[in-house]
């Protein structure tokens, strides 16, 4: 069963305050998973679109149709949003429901197996309820389907009976909005993709994004995160605020016990080394599948299952894991014949400068 946490005013919300500008922003509904490492505390969350730090593009964007929507007194069209993990997607969805004084009420496809667990969800909404749902691309074609009604006409077709005596009632529903997150957004169906108004891709972070996201957490956990600790920590976070927060985590207990004092660029240096992390973020995983690319497959081309395979993992994790960071961090190429290595990878691996130094490896005959 899913279960929606209230967090804030457990009453009802004030239907006149959903339409004013500025809104008034008290009651949301957060999951429970808001509280898992990978975010933190719900409270560290940035709750409103001013405190987002990041994403201008999207951010522009969102800012337009939220203001758009606040001035016509209606809900905030249906918002799809496409990218890697870690990027934001489910802090989007409740910054959307605080910008409009509304509710967010957050769930997954993966639990959403039944259309009864959907439409419990949809018979809970009030008028511009925000219902988040994460990896949207996993839904059953049962649930999609009920979803078309709900996304363009408000209405929630309830099938009773069976058999020849089946009749469909119609609920109607308050307009809301649905906000749709999806790590592989072309394996959405067209028909569900094209019902979305807004559709918005998060893209890795900068650098200087990271450190700004990590010295905001800092000064939420009371940590002395020093401008340079957090450059250190930011330039290895494979620009995921996902993965910064957590090393922020790592390098704070690593601080703690080994060396304490502020966090500078030295102790944070010192701790990522102790994590294995290095000075381009990769991990131990990530250097295992170069090396198995460079050395077993002399750089490649290789196909994916071949690579996994080699290297202990199923395709689609080491796909969806793996690959879209050393991909968009310049050390794999996709090919028609399958991954490959670049130069880059040869020469941060310490294998040669290019795929044409091969022969000082001893590759077997």
């Amino acid at each position: 069963m899913t279960v929606v946490r209230a967090v804030g005013d457990p009453g009802e919300p004030d239907q006149s305050a959903r339409a004013v500008d500025p809104p008034v922003r008290q009651a949301r509904l957060l999951s429970p998973e808001a509280t898992a490492e990978d975010g933190g505390p719900a409270s560290t969350r940035p709750t409103a679109l001013v405190d987002l730090v990041g994403q201008p593009e999207v951010k522009a964007q969102l800012q337009v149709a939220l203001t758009a929507a606040r001035q016509r007194g209606e809900a905030l069209e249906h918002l799809l949003l496409h990218g890697p993990p870690g990027l934001g997607k489910t802090t989007l969805a409740q910054i959307a429901a605080y910008e409009m004084g509304s509710r967010c009420h957050v769930t997954s496809a993966p639990g959403l197996e039944r259309p009864r667990d959907l439409a419990g969800f949809l018979a809970r909404l009030e008028p511009g309820d925000v219902l988040f749902i994460d990896e949207i691309h996993r839904l059953t074609p049962v649930a999609e389907e009920l979803l078309y009604p709900a996304m363009e006409d408000f209405v929630l077709d309830l099938v009773l009976g069976k058999g020849t005596t089946a009749q469909i009632r119609r609920v109607p529903l308050p307009r809301f909005t649905l906000v749709g997150a999806t790590t592989r957004a072309g394996a959405l169906s067209s028909p569900l993709r094209h019902r979305f108004g807004l559709v918005a891709r998060l893209r890795f972070y900068a650098p200087e994004d990271m450190a700004a996201i990590l010295l905001r957490e800092a000064g939420l956990l009371g940590l002395d995160l020093q401008p340079e600790g957090a450059v250190a920590i930011g330039s290895r976070s494979r620009g995921t605020p996902r993965v910064g927060l957590r090393l922020l985590r790592r390098v704070r207990d690593h601080v703690q016990v080994r060396d304490p004092g502020p966090i500078d660029e030295a102790r944070a240096t010192a701790a990522l080394a102790h994590l294995e992390i290095d000075d381009r973020g990769l991990d131990d995983l990530d250097r295992e599948v170069l090396a198995t690319l460079l050395v077993a497959h002399r750089g490649g081309p290789v196909g994916m299952e071949a690579l996994a395979a080699a290297v202990g993992l199923e395709a689609a994790t080491l796909e969806d894991v793996v690959e879209p960071y050393l991909i968009q961090a310049g050390f794999l190429q996709r090919t028609p014949r399958g991954r490959q290595a670049t130069p880059l990878a040869w020469r941060h691996m310490g294998l040669g400068p290019d795929p044409g130094g091969q022969e000082s490896l001893a590759f077997p005959s």
